[in-house]
C-alpha cells in the first residue's frame, strides 16, 4: 500500500482490495473513536489501557502501519526514479495493476442492473474530470499541509482514487516527497497528524456505505478505477508517441502486471 501511494495515479486501496484486507481496513480505522482518553481524565490507566485495545486493531495496524512507512521511507526513490527514466513501462504496469483491479471488485458484485451501472458510470465520469484538472498552485506552510493531509488521505483509502495524484493537484507532492527524501520531520508530522485526523473521520462514512449500500458502493468504485486509467495511459501515450516500437514492451508489461494481480487475489481467496 505504501509503494502504491507513492504513485500519482495508483491507490493503495487498490492494494488494500487486493490483497483482500480493505473491508478490515476500513472498518478498523472507523471503530477508532478515542473513547480511550475518559479514563486518563480519572488517571485509571487500567481502564485506558483495556479501552484502547478494544477500539484499536493492534495486531492488524502495527504491520500495516510498518509496511506502509518503510516503503515510503525506501521506495520513494526507487518509485520517482521509474517513472522518471521507465516512465511508459512503469505507467504500463500501474495501468495492468488498475484494470485488475477492477475486475477483481467486478466479480464481487452481485449482479449487475441498472442502477450499478448508473453508479459505476457516474464513477467514472467524476473521476475522469478529476484527473483531468491541472494542478494548482499552493505555499507549503503548515496549514496547507496539514488540510492537503486530510484531504490526500481520503483518496488513498479509496480503490482506484490515487492520494499521492490528489497531492499534486494540491501542489504539495514534490515538496512532500522531498520532505522525506530529507527526513523534515516538522513538515511530515503535520501532515501525518492531518492524515489522521481526515482519515478517521472518512472511514466512517465509508464503512457505512459498505455495511448499507455494498453494491452501489463497490459499482461506483469500479466506475473510479475505471475513469482513474487516464493519469497511465496518457503518461504511456505521451512517452510512446515519439517512437510507437515502444508500445509492445508496454502491452506486454501490463498484461504481466494484470496476471500477478489476479493470481495474487486468487492465493489471498485461497488463504482465507
Amino acid at each position: 500500500m505504501g509503494s502504491a501511494d507513492i504513485v500519482p495515479g495508483v491507490s493503495g486501496g487498490t492494494i488494500a482490495l487486493i490483497t483482500g484486507i480493505y473491508a478490515h481496513l476500513v472498518e478498523a480505522i472507523s471503530n477508532i473513536k478515542f473513547g480511550f482518553i475518559k479514563p486518563l481524565f480519572k488517571a485509571d490507566f487500567r481502564g485506558f489501557w483495556n479501552q484502547m485495545l478494544e477500539e484499536i486493531d493492534f495486531k492488524f495496524f502495527i504491520p500495516l502501519v510498518l509496511g506502509i512507512g518503510i516503503a515510503f521511507l525506501t521506495l520513494a526513490k526507487v518509485v520517482t526514479y521509474c517513472m522518471d527514466v521507465y516512465t511508459a513501462l512503469t505507467y504500463s504496469f500501474f495501468l495492468g495493476l488498475i484494470i485488475a483491479s477492477a475486475v477483481i471488485l467486478f466479480r464481487k458484485l452481485n449482479e449487475i442492473n441498472l442502477k450499478n451501472i448508473v453508479f459505476a458510470i457516474i464513477g467514472a465520469i467524476l473521476t475522469f474530470i478529476f484527473v483531468s484538472l491541472n494542478p494548482i498552485a499552493a505555499n507549503h506552510s503548515l496549514i496547507v499541509i496539514f488540510i492537503s493531509g486530510m484531504i490526500a488521505i481520503c483518496a488513498m483509502i479509496l480503490p482506484g482514487i490515487s492520494g499521492s495524484f490528489l497531492l499534486l493537484l494540491l501542489g504539495q507532492y514534490k515538496y512532500m516527497l522531498n520532505a522525506l527524501h530529507q527526513l523534515h520531520f516538522t513538515e511530515i508530522i503535520v501532515f501525518v497528524i492531518g492524515a489522521l485526523i481526515g482519515i478517521l473521520g472518512f472511514s466512517r462514512i465509508l464503512n457505512y456505505l459498505l455495511k448499507n449500500h455494498e453494491e452501489i458502493t463497490m459499482a461506483f468504485l469500479i466506475g473510479v478505477m475505471l475513469g482513474s486509467l487516464k493519469v497511465p495511459a496518457g503518461e504511456i501515450i505521451s512517452s510512446v508517441s515519439v517512437n510507437m516500437s515502444g508500445l509492445l514492451p508496454c502491452v506486454i508489461v501490463a498484461i504481466i502486471a494484470f496476471a500477478i494481480i489476479i493470481f495474487l487475489e486468487t492465493r489471498f481467496d485461497y488463504i482465507e
